[in-house]
């Protein structure tokens, strides 16, 4: 696919940042976006803008998406004047959000229909690596829609596995958010205990350091617990919904996670409470007070 139109929906954190790479490095964009100052961000770089999903499908050989929830990835899709109603034959989707993988399976199935392929390639690291084009992208489809838009993910991820068959990518990025945020749920309470028990917090953080405890979550649950610093840059909010998914895709498996089931549960209470814009590690807050 040479010098491919490439039409971005999604322009948040991750995806602005993105999208700004992929300019920076040559790429002709087609974006849209609720956010107008995102938008206009892209169209003063030289990017062209798209008033509906078919729109910017019509104009794009790649079509990616940086967006929220499966819900909205859905909408996108399949709504008024959207995606499927514009994509055209031998272009390709790329679904960079976090996604249930059923989800993923029935719109690559309705793309095919249409000749058109589909990947979905859930992120690793932050924003700010995303504008660098160090992205981890853990990239999932038949074999050949993946070599097809290969390049263009090398030039957005440092590092690009390729996971198989579609829905792999969003599987695989769940397991990685379920282990991910059970830790950070598990070593929050752990400080919270200790703290309500007269331990002292940094006295615990140094010893489990030491031992097969020790990981960059650990650190980052440390940060906030002991030295007020809130750095991991994931929200309990998107924590909570990325394993609200985990449980949905344990439920298709037919399968249950009662470990899942749990940090849920903790996650849901601090996000009802109003705490769902901090990061994941201020879920240490909610543990202090909890009363039986």
């Amino acid at each position: 696919m040479s010098d491919p139109v490439i039409g971005f929906i999604g322009l948040g954190l991750m995806g602005g940042n993105m999208a700004e790479n992929l300019q920076e490095k040559g790429f002709q964009l087609v974006v849209m976006d609720l956010n107008k100052e995102a938008v206009s961000a892209c169209v003063d770089r030289g990017a062209k803008e798209a008033s509906s999903g078919k729109e910017l499908a019509q104009a794009a050989d790649i079509i990616m998406l940086c967006l929220t929830t499966s819900e909205i990835v859905e909408k996108v899709i399949y709504g008024d004047n959207g995606i499927l109603e514009g994509v055209k034959e031998g272009s390709v989707l790329i679904d960079f959000g976090t996604s249930i993988p059923a989800s993923t399976k029935k719109i690559g199935a309705d793309l095919a229909k249409k000749g058109v392929g589909m990947i979905d390639a859930p992120l690793g690291r932050t924003p700010a690596h995303a504008k660098e084009g160090k992205l981890n992208i853990m990239a999932a489809g038949d074999s050949e829609t993946f070599e097809k838009v290969k390049p263009v993910l090398e030039k957005q991820g440092e590092n690009v596995f390729y996971l198989g068959e579609l829905g792999a990518g969003h599987t695989t990025k769940l397991i990685n958010n379920f282990m991910g945020m059970t830790t950070v749920c598990a070593m929050s309470q752990a400080f919270a205990v200790a703290d309500k028990a007269g331990v002292d917090r940094q006295q615990l953080f140094d010893i489990m350091s030491t031992g097969p405890s020790s990981s960059p979550f650990m650190q980052f649950c440390k940060n906030y617990a002991v030295d007020n610093v809130s750095d991991l840059g994931f929200s309990i909010a998107n924590a909570n919904k990325d394993l609200g998914y985990f449980l949905q895709m344990v439920a298709d498996l037919n399968t249950r996670s009662q470990i899942a089931e749990g940090s849920s549960a903790n996650l849901s209470a601090a996000f009802e409470a109003g705490m769902g814009e901090g990061n994941v590690p201020e879920i240490f807050d909610y543990f202090k007070k909890l009363e039986k």
